[in-house]
């Protein structure tokens, strides 16, 4: 099993972000952690200066050249949840549009600066359980 963690200022304004933005319910909380279960994998925020010390690591000044995408069903989900997650904390990073490759996207950070993408691929179908198939 894989498991993604992201460090955080501030694990209440993070959950709020997750929750009012994507409308994630964690299946874990404690001071300074909280867990996610997502499609195969789950989803961490961690309070920043104890991922630091838990792996020996000094983050710095902000997330590197990394970004996560969620992905929905329709071309027309994509601006609605943007929209979502901006009221929530979010920071917009490039408005929706369709890429050279197809689809459509757009980019969004979280209150720590991490970037999602909000895309919609036609060549990705979502199953009913909501998993993501590469070029199927």
């Amino acid at each position: 099993m894989a498991a993604l963690t992201l460090a955080v200022v501030d694990p209440s304004r993070s959950r709020d972000f997750y929750a009012d933005g994507f409308g994630w319910v964690p299946v874990f909380e404690a001071p300074g952690i909280i867990f996610y279960q997502m499609n195969g994998f789950v989803l961490g925020l961690y309070r920043l200066p104890d991922f630091e010390e838990d792996a020996n690591l000094e983050v710095g000044s902000g997330p590197g050249g990394v970004a996560m995408a969620h992905n929905v069903a329709t071309e027309n989900e994509v601006v609605p949840l943007m929209e979502r997650l901006l009221k929530a904390g979010g920071r917009l990073l490039r408005p929706a549009d369709a890429p050279p490759h197809g689809g459509f996207r757009g980019y969004v950070a979280d209150p720590d600066g991490h970037a999602w993408e909000i895309a919609w691929n036609p060549a990705w179908p979502i199953d009913g359980e909501g998993h993501v198939t590469f070029g199927a």
